[in-house]
């Protein structure tokens, strides 16, 4: 499902060693500890997948200022192409002697967000495949979350992996090695989506957690390269997963839910199916209606439009292949994690009658009790939770209070 995860290596690399490395020096000059950061798990929840070394991974502090994005999904972390039992980026870096991924990683970090770090994916050579024991495995994957002091990590279990019994084995024995040992990591389990839910050997997969008395906070489907069409297809094997998380772990339909997660692909899959923004929205609503626990896409390094739009009808790592502005996909993981995102146009709000210092009340804003708008030259106070409510508007409860006249 990852096929598209090898090109432009090379120059992706270079200009990886020189993103945000002055913020990493500057961290390490001043001994701050990543540590400060603390992201809700809606964050970890809604972070986009990014390859740091590959498909011309763009300015994750770019991203964070357009769209408000917040976390980030890197990927992947491999077993070395030479074989072996040490974590590396893609099979080729180490991550005992990396700079270039911990330098993007405080960048992001400097600016006030965080990053969630992937394993597996669907190339190369995966830890569980090389390591000789679910100890032995998670010793491994322990050496990245103390490198990057993470509070999130992705079990990215796929093709061919998944169809080792005893290299998923070690994989969901890690995960719960790691979930005991570091109190507090947000952990997600992601596999391939069928029209069924999931196939086989995703349901093999999810009979070893219970086996092992594993619960991560969500078991995430991919509902792409399958076959699907369009967001129906997707919220009904979405629908199939929940009754299958309810047969294997013996969960309530609202259980289930809480610990089911969707990963999605923006723009054309590499099976040439097509996931537009109209999509991801109704997708979007469907994971919080059902309050899902996880809503992410791959990937960021392609969401931005090819040149020509349909990129003559190919599927890109770089691009969508679909008509769009840059981080349109982006502003899906900010909406589901609570957060809304920038908007390139004024509020629709009539004009202030007097000087509001409050700022102007946004439609599609999330706001708490005691915050403060101004709209149509009045301050107003909310009283509770609301959203898309106008100031001013009786509706059902009256949840704006008007201060008066700025």
């Amino acid at each position: 499902m990852r096929r598209l995860r090898a090109l432009l290596s090379g120059v992706a690399t270079a200009a990886l060693a020189t993103a945000g490395l002055a913020a990493f020096a500057a961290q390490q000059a001043s001994g701050a500890s990543a540590d400060a950061t603390a992201l809700s798990d809606r964050w970890y929840a809604a972070a986009p997948y990014l390859m740091p070394h590959d498909n011309n991974p763009p300015d994750a502090g770019a991203i964070m200022d357009a769209s408000g994005l917040k976390a980030f999904q890197l990927a992947f972390i491999l077993a070395p192409n030479g074989g072996g039992c040490s974590p590396t980026w893609d099979g080729t870096s180490p991550v005992s002697s990396d700079t270039a991924v911990a330098s993007v990683i405080s960048a992001i970090r400097a600016k006030g967000g965080d990053v969630s770090v992937s394993i597996g994916g669907y190339g190369g050579t995966k830890l569980g495949q090389t390591c000789s024991d679910a100890a032995s495995t998670a010793a491994a994957y322990q050496q990245v979350i103390t490198k990057y002091q993470l509070k999130a990590i992705d079990f990215d279990l796929e093709e061919p992996e998944y169809e080792n019994t005893a290299a998923i084995a070690r994989e969901i024995g890690a995960a719960k090695i790691l979930q005991q040992n570091n109190p507090g990591l947000y952990v997600s389990v992601t596999t391939a989506g069928t029209a069924d839910g999931t196939g086989w050997f995703g349901k093999q997969m999810l009979n070893e957690a219970k086996a092992q008395g594993f619960t991560p906070n969500n078991f995430s489907i991919m509902p792409f390269d399958g076959g699907f069409n369009g967001a129906a297809a997707q919220t009904s094997a979405l629908t199939n997963f929940n009754s299958i998380l309810r047969t294997t772990f013996g969960w309530d339909e609202a259980t289930a839910y809480a610990h089911e997660g969707f990963s999605g692909m923006n723009g054309r899959s590499d099976t040439g199916e097509y996931f537009t923004q109209a999509d991801f929205q109704t997708v979007l609503d469907f994971a919080t209606g059902h309050h899902m626990d996880r809503f992410t896409f791959w990937s960021l390094n392609r969401d931005r439009q090819c040149t020509p739009p349909d990129n003559n009808g190919k599927t890109s790592g770089t691009c969508s292949s679909v008509t769009q502005s840059d981080w349109d996909f982006a502003k899906f993981s900010v909406k589901f994690a609570g957060v809304t995102p920038p908007t390139t146009t004024p509020p629709t709000t009539p004009p202030p009658t007097g000087s509001c210092t409050a700022a102007a009340w946004s439609a599609g804003a999330v706001y708490t009790g005691g915050d403060t708008v101004s709209y149509g030259g009045h301050t107003w106070q909310a009283k509770w939770w609301t959203q898309n409510e106008t100031p001013g508007s009786t509706g059902e409860w009256g949840v704006w209070q008007d201060l008066g006249a700025c």
